[in-house]
């Protein structure tokens, strides 16, 4: 008799992890692997955040820090929702975690039970159906279509909810497709939530400030402020202020949820890392200058990226509103064979080729909800992704 629960099984790790330890196992043969996997900026930690967290620790904020978090920091957060979206909240509406994955963790496990429907986009960040998994319960996926954007319609939507319905997350931008809600679709959401009052929305907010071509972010509150009675906001540090590593997260909701949350966290990890909320007030109030300067940096990566993912034949590749991903349609790729006579039945399949002939680490569509597609990361130096694509059409020009 195993010792894993059942539900345990159906939960699959996460496959930008087990993407980047094949890269790092042929890394470590030798091999010079072009990392396009991963969901983090390649630039630093600015120096002012740095600097703040030195202070902390020579200061010695070394020791437990209160598990709902810092309250210098939680109303840091009440003052960037404030300033940048608008949405006025209290300290006591909010709970600092490690990362938003944290966040996720906390409010499935402390609302949801088994049969419990959450209501996905696809294509979905993948670690949204595994943390609903792990509460046992069940991610219903509402498919998109690329000439729609990757964005359903309010209809769409109306037909996926059910008496079991919990909750729908949004995430705009949106990690894989890079899809932008506008605030009109917004409003059409909200008519549709209205005649449901038991779905609550979590809203990921973590790539807002990563637009592009003079696209703003719009939270759903802005359009529906009535709804915010059952509404989640998750946030974090780790893009538009380039500290993945630092692990911090934030969820921002109804003081009854945070309590709750606050409960799950007290029992598993406790307080997210002291001096690191301090680093993370001085994010939120200093100085903020340099994410224009990375988001420029983004747009012309991205231009690269799709221009040259459209110049190879059988990719298809849309520009992206925001977030730093392309996901890059491959399906002209799928039933031809390797050199070596082994078929690539899935975007899976590809994946693994491109990284082991050409030395070009990605991730697949399928563990997003949607294939057959490529998901291709530009938080990457241009140069790097120059060499990469030029790898990627002659590894695909090998196969028949």
């Amino acid at each position: 008799m195993s010792i894993l629960a059942d539900h345990i099984t159906k939960v699959k790790a996460s496959e930008v992890s087990l993407v980047s330890a094949r890269a790092l196992e042929l890394e470590r043969q030798g091999r010079d692997i072009i990392r396009l996997s991963a969901g983090e900026p390649d630039f630093p930690t600015p120096d002012h955040i740095k600097i703040a967290c030195i202070k902390a620790l020579c200061d010695n904020k070394t020791k437990y820090p209160p598990v709902i978090g810092l309250p210098e920091l939680r109303e840091a957060v009440c003052l960037k929702l404030k300033r940048d979206n608008a949405l006025d909240y209290s300290p006591e509406q909010v709970i600092v975690c490690t990362g938003c994955k944290q966040v996720l963790f906390n409010a499935m496990t402390a609302t949801l039970n088994p049969g419990d429907e959450v209501i996905l986009t696809a294509p979905y960040w993948m670690t949204y159906a595994g943390i609903v998994e792990l509460s046992r319960a069940v991610p219903v996926f509402l498919p998109t279509r690329l000439q729609d954007g990757f964005k359903p319609s309010a209809e769409a939507l109306e037909k996926a909810i059910t008496p079991r319905t919990k909750w729908l997350f949004l995430n705009s931008p949106g990690n894989p497709s890079g899809a932008v809600f506008s605030a009109g679709e917004l409003e059409a959401f909200a008519g549709v939530l209205r005649r449901h009052p038991q779905v609550w929305i979590l809203s990921d907010d973590i790539y807002e400030f990563l637009v592009y071509d003079g696209i703003r972010f719009v939270s759903l509150l802005n359009v529906a402020p009535d709804l915010k009675d059952r509404f989640l906001v998750v946030n974090g540090l780790s893009k538009a202020y380039c500290m993945p590593g630092w692990r911090l997260g934030y969820g921002v909701g109804p003081a009854e949820l945070i309590k709750a949350m606050f409960k799950v966290q007290s029992q598993s990890t406790s307080g997210a890392t002291h001096f690191c909320q301090w680093a993370a007030v001085t994010a939120l109030t200093g100085d903020h200058s340099f994410i224009a300067s990375h988001n420029a940096e983004y747009a012309q990566r991205r231009d690269l990226v799709v221009a040259m993912a459209n110049r190879i034949p059988g990719l298809n590749c849309r520009p992206p509103q925001g977030a730093f991903y392309c996901f890059i349609g491959c399906g002209d790729y799928v039933g031809r064979k390797a050199p070596g006579g082994a078929v690539i039945s899935s975007d899976e399949d590809l994946v693994g080729y491109l990284l082991t002939a050409a030395g070009v680490a990605m991730v697949p569509g399928t563990p997003f909800g949607m294939a057959p597609y490529i998901r291709v990361s530009f938080a990457t130096a241009r140069p790097e992704i120059e060499k990469a694509f030029e790898r990627i059409r002659e590894a695909l020009g090998l196969l028949r």
